[in-house]
């Protein structure tokens, strides 16, 4: 008699394999401890004179002159961000500083690029000449007298085009913009051509449109150059109403330090004497805040654009 039931099988049903990769070596795990311990080492370097300068400026006198501050700040006094921020040349400055900053931020990235994108083209006559011309001034430049005198006899000085000009092109942000164009492909380029766009069209509207990282990444470099330059400013700048921030804390910083030493007081606020010490740390915090605050939104773009500059597809 057939029994009606059906069969129970006995097989046990294993577990699907999980798919292994290569295990890491002994030799690859030290490495990622020792890059760990480094980088962590570096973020510590990095962190800690910031946020002991940030201490400083918002701690008391006293405590500073014994030297109680350390990364917490002691006896909270916001006086020296009251000295800094209540003289209005400082805001005539910081307005300075943003204009030339953008102007001359602008005219390099245009600049930059144009001469990258030429030099990035291997059938063009000279272009070996034209590579040398340019890692040239990487090592040799004209000096300052020479420099001083030639902006001068070009009536430019007590204008932007001071700052903008001498160092419109950084020859390092240069060969990685260069590096970036001729790794796009040139199928691309070809292609632009025998749809009938030219030279200029095909930078505008294929080759820049794919170059947005890179683009961001020297924006990013140049802008912060021109925020934190001071000396070119202090060199041609002869009316105060024309100096950026920078040369402004680097003169109130020169005050503060003999108003310390003589025991004077300091610009409109006489009657408070502050250190030296808490009218550095105010303009160190408050020269770079806009940079930190404006890092954060293009910080993607400048490892995106820093990776594609430097290895060739």
């Amino acid at each position: 008699m057939v029994s009606t039931q059906p069969r129970t099988q006995a097989r046990t049903r294993q577990p699907a394999a999980r798919p292994r990769g290569p295990r890491p070596t002994r030799g690859y795990r030290v490495f990622q401890v020792v890059n760990a311990v480094v980088l962590t080492g570096v973020v510590v370097v990095t962190l800690y004179p910031f946020l002991t300068i940030v201490a400083r400026s918002l701690s008391d006198n006293a405590y500073i002159v014994a030297g109680e501050v350390n990364l917490v700040p002691r006896g909270f006094n916001l006086t020296a961000y009251r000295v800094v921020t209540s003289d209005p040349t400082f805001w005539v400055s910081y307005r300075n500083t943003v204009f030339y900053t953008v102007v001359a931020t602008l005219i390099s990235v245009v600049l930059t690029t144009c001469y990258a994108y030429v030099l990035s083209k291997r059938h063009l006559r000279g272009r070996t000449a034209l590579v040398g011309i340019a890692v040239f001034t990487m090592f040799f430049t004209g000096g300052l007298i020479p420099n001083y005198v030639l902006v001068t006899s070009l009536g430019l000085k007590n204008t932007v085009w001071a700052i903008a000009l001498p160092n419109a092109i950084n020859v390092f942000n240069l060969l990685v913009m260069k590096a970036f164009f001729e790794s796009l492909p040139v199928e691309l380029e070809e292609a632009a051509a025998v749809d009938g766009l030219n030279t200029y069209g095909t930078l505008l509207r294929i080759v820049l449109p794919l170059s947005k990282a890179m683009v961001a990444t020297m924006v990013l470099f140049y802008a912060v150059s021109f925020w934190n330059s001071w000396f070119a400013a202090f060199l041609y700048m002869d009316r105060q109403d024309l100096l950026p921030v920078t040369v402004y804390l680097r003169n109130l910083i020169a005050g503060a330090t003999d108003a310390t030493q003589t025991g004077g007081g300091l610009g409109s606020a006489g009657d408070v004497v502050q250190s030296a010490a808490t009218i550095q740390s105010v303009t160190i915090v408050l020269t770079i805040l806009p940079i930190l605050a404006v890092y954060p939104f293009i910080q993607r773009y400048f490892v995106s654009g820093v990776m594609l500059g430097a290895v060739k597809g």
